[in-house]
């Protein structure tokens, strides 16, 4: 290609000069126009207007996708057609917008257009860079831009070329409430459930574009960053990022309620839920196995005679009864049909707080006569919150309570059973409630919305249950708690499942300021399949932490 200096047009004769006016104007009407430059500025150029004109029309086609015509505005047609395609798809960039400049001359005697290149790359972010075209004017007059890798991006070269790299956005950081972070092996029921705090789909994309060695693949620099690049997921001190999705969980009663599953459950279905009483604050909740199904807080089970915490609110609220009642235990109880205690067990002249220690069935059917058919149900919503929508933060199943159907079934919904429906959430959230005499909402997330409305229980009553669960753990189901420092109060439940399968088995309990909850299916009994997970748990926890609000 010759280039001539830009001095010789004036020695231009008048006829050359007249020709290259008409030049100018005929690649001006079909570069700038024609080419659909649309919003570029044709402000004017103090060089020669037919080379600003087809440096528009080049970065005009380029970004409109039309690389054929593109590549015939410069020097190499082929070569510069098939890399600006590949670069701009390579790289995932979706509509280029490329601004020029003021031309400049230059003393090899070319043309130099500086451009303003912002390039979209797909779901992640803009990159932007400068750039600039140089052009040339041939011997008919007309202008080329003269081709160079260079010319897409000051450093792209033979050398050295550009790579699009991804990083899936994956699972949000999750902290517990003290800045630990809740990833990895020590938290496993946590692991399929991550998306579900920070929301599905909020986690934002990164990416890089690097620069590397055409040669090697070797990484030379890094262009450009999108999004919020992945760390190693902790800053210094083992603390979570300062964006973590920050959670009331606490890592120690997490990471032990997971290892109680693995090392109790046995290979069957289980899950737990530890919260705070005093404000119900969720600090573990655990599944066996770790599939995704959070069974603790979405589960829908029958909660069996865990139940009876609910049951016994409703009739000592009425004065129905007191725990020195006397209330006859006895093998059998037919109302409809045959009701019966595990292992067909029966007390006679047992007092209620007997009957609630040693969990009988028949004794509790046989009070149901002193409540309404919607009275339990009431008494579940008015001050245990169980029917009201809940916002624990995650998905959840908030309980279901209906007013029975017939005789038979208000017998069955006396122990917890018939279409009742609740999981570990709820009855842990019971059990803090008949601790405390007071619902909070169960949560997940700090600051969590809250639009339930309960009634306190009254101290008395609080006392009462109180105190039967205390005995429950002493001379009762529960005494497998028993050994446990502290002044623990339980209820043990097993739930009917099918017929010839199973029963489920749970256990709930309270020390201190906490209540937990779990449920085993297949367990037979609460006491001998809850029971071994939730003596492990408490055991490897003293207590709840100190703080009342996440940090």
């Amino acid at each position: 290609m010759t280039h001539l200096p830009l001095t010789r047009r004036s020695a231009r004769s008048p006829l050359k000069a007249t020709i290259a006016v008409a030049v100018v104007c005929a690649v001006a009407a079909s570069g700038a126009y024609a080419a659909g430059v649309g919003p570029f500025d044709h402000g004017s150029d103090p060089l020669d207007p037919a080379a600003a004109a087809q440096a528009r029309a080049f970065l005009a086609d380029w970004s409109h996708g039309r690389y054929d015509q593109a590549g015939a505005r410069t020097t190499d047609p082929a070569r510069a057609e098939d890399v600006l395609q590949s670069f701009t798809a390579g790289l995932d960039i979706t509509t280029p917008k490329l601004t020029p400049s003021t031309a400049r001359s230059a003393d090899d005697g070319t043309l130099r257009v500086p451009f303003t290149a912002k390039m979209p790359v797909k779901g992640l972010g803009t990159w932007s860079y400068t750039s600039q075209l140089p052009l040339s004017e041939g011997k008919d007059g007309s202008w080329k831009v003269d081709w160079s890798l260079g010319i897409i991006h000051p450093r792209l070269s033979d050398k050295a070329k550009f790579r699009l790299e991804r990083e899936d956005a994956g699972l949000p950081e999750v902290a517990d409430r003290n800045g630990e972070p809740l990833a990895g092996d020590a938290y496993p029921s946590l692991q399929p459930l991550l998306a579900q705090f920070a929301g599905e789909g909020s986690s934002k994309p990164s990416g890089a574009i690097r620069l590397i060695d055409r040669l090697t693949g070797e990484t030379k620099a890094t262009e450009t960053t999108f999004g919020a690049r992945k760390k190693d997921g902790t800053t210094q001190g083992g603390k979570a990022d300062s964006t973590a999705v920050k959670t009331t969980l606490d890592a120690a009663w997490q990471s032990a309620a997971d290892a109680a599953l693995e090392a109790e459950a046995d290979g069957r279905n289980a899950s737990l839920v530890a919260l705070r009483v005093d404000n119900g604050e969720v600090l573990a909740m655990a599944n066996s196995p770790a599939t995704g199904f959070n069974r603790a807080v979405s589960g829908t089970y029958a909660p069996g005679s865990t139940w009876k915490i609910v049951t016994s609110s409703a009739l000592l609220l009425k004065n129905a009864v007191t725990p020195q009642t006397v209330v006859d235990c006895p093998k059998h109880l037919i109302v409809g049909k045959e009701f019966h205690n595990v292992e067909t067990s029966e007390f006679r002249g047992a007092t209620f707080q007997k009957d609630f220690m040693e969990s009988c069935n028949t004794a509790f059917i046989s009070l149901r006569g002193k409540l309404g058919d919607a009275e339990s149900g009431d008494v579940a919503r008015k001050y245990f919150g169980i029917g009201q929508e809940w916002h624990v933060g995650i998905p959840s199943y908030d309980g279901s309570v209906p007013v029975p159907k017939d005789e038979t079934e208000k017998a069955a919904a006396m122990i917890g059973q018939g279409r009742i429906q609740a999981n570990p959430l709820i009855m842990a959230s019971v059990t803090a409630t008949a601790a405390s005499g007071r619902f909070h909402q169960p949560t997940v997330m700090p600051g969590a919305k809250d639009s339930t409305s309960t009634t306190p229980l009254p101290p008395a009553v609080v006392s009462q249950l109180r105190t039967m669960m205390r005995a429950t753990v002493t001379d009762g189901t529960a005494h497998v708690l028993a050994d446990l420092p502290g002044e623990i109060g339980a209820k043990t439940g097993t739930a009917e499942v099918a017929e010839g399968e199973d029963n489920n088995g749970w256990l709930v309990a309270r020390r201190g300021n906490v209540a937990v909850a779990c449920v085993v299916e297949q367990g037979v009994t609460g006491g001998g399949s809850a029971g071994p997970i939730l003596h492990r748990l408490l055991s490897a926890v003293p207590d709840a932490p100190s703080s009342n609000t996440p940090r």
